[in-house]
């Protein structure tokens, strides 16, 4: 249990685990404190928005609709990994939910099957919307699903939580079914594995691998070198994956190189894709 993030402090944790977030109207004093408690909190939830557009969607979650007044969530993800905070406080967001669930968050161990809904969800939960159809066909791209695991781990981190205070809406309500098109598990996993290191910005200084030289980069090389590359070109706003990263160099990695070397004023020869000592120091892959 934990007394909730100021909105300063919830700034600071999602900025210093390295995500873009954007600050929507006045989102500092959006909630509905007036209609329950917020707090103690025990963990992250994750939602998608059954919508499409980022404007549209975080709109709608600011201000609610007819039937369910905003906020509600804390944050929107959007598909380019971006997060717009909405909201600080108590929001409309989990609902009704299983107490056995509640428990195993506070406990954070594996969490039973969500068969009844005999407890208030928000008071608990920290929640983020990510726009996303629902309809397990609309993609979820690397960018999104990056953001997703960072703004969890960040709020773990800032309450020393581990992976397993992080949960989906159809974990805990019988009935819900998002976030739909990822499991729960792979993004626990990679909440765990994130919050083993430190932020990628601030609290430490990480280990960056060195430059392979040019001739690294060819058709037919399979390393975990090119996955960490692809993640920081996502992280860059430089991705340009469908699907991946992964760790075969592909066009695909030379694309969304090309895309960073012009980020940095590259033109020509100098932005083709293939990496140079200069461009690789600046994106500061992480040691694998």
């Amino acid at each position: 249990m934990a007394t909730p993030l100021s909105a300063d402090r919830l700034l600071k944790a999602l900025r210093d685990e390295g995500l873009t977030v954007h600050e929507y109207r006045s989102w500092r004093t959006n909630n509905r404190n007036h209609k329950g408690p917020w707090g103690p909190v025990n963990g992250v939830m994750i939602h998608h928005t059954v919508t499409s557009g980022t404007e549209a969607s975080v709109r709608l979650c600011y201000e609610g609709h007819s039937t369910l007044p905003g906020p509600l969530c804390h944050g929107v993800i959007d598909k380019s990994g971006a997060v717009h905070l909405v909201g600080h406080g108590r929001a409309n967001h989990a609902g009704a939910g299983d107490g056995d669930v509640l428990a195993a968050v506070i406990a954070e161990r594996a969490l039973p099957p969500d068969n009844e809904a005999d407890t208030d969800g928000n008071p608990h939960f920290y929640g983020f919307e990510c726009v996303n159809l629902g309809d397990g066909k609309d993609p979820w791209p690397e960018a999104q699903l990056l953001a997703i695991e960072r703004a969890a781990a960040a709020i773990c981190r800032a309450h020393g939580w581990n992976h397993r205070s992080v949960i989906g809406h159809l974990e805990w309500q019988p009935g819900k079914i998002d976030p739909r098109g990822f499991t729960m598990d792979a993004m626990r996993e990679r909440v765990r594995r994130r919050l083993g290191a430190p932020p990628d910005s601030g609290g430490g200084q990480p280990t960056y691998e060195p430059f392979p030289g040019a001739a690294f980069f060819a058709p037919g090389r399979n390393s975990p070198i090119i996955t960490a590359m692809g993640h920081r070109l996502v992280a860059e706003g430089c991705g340009r994956y469908q699907v991946g990263p992964g760790p075969e160099w592909t066009s695909v990695d030379q694309e969304s190189y090309a895309a960073w070397q012009r980020k940095l004023g590259y033109s020509g020869a100098d932005a083709d894709g293939i990496p140079g000592e200069t461009s690789w120091t600046r994106l500061k892959v992480p040691n694998v």
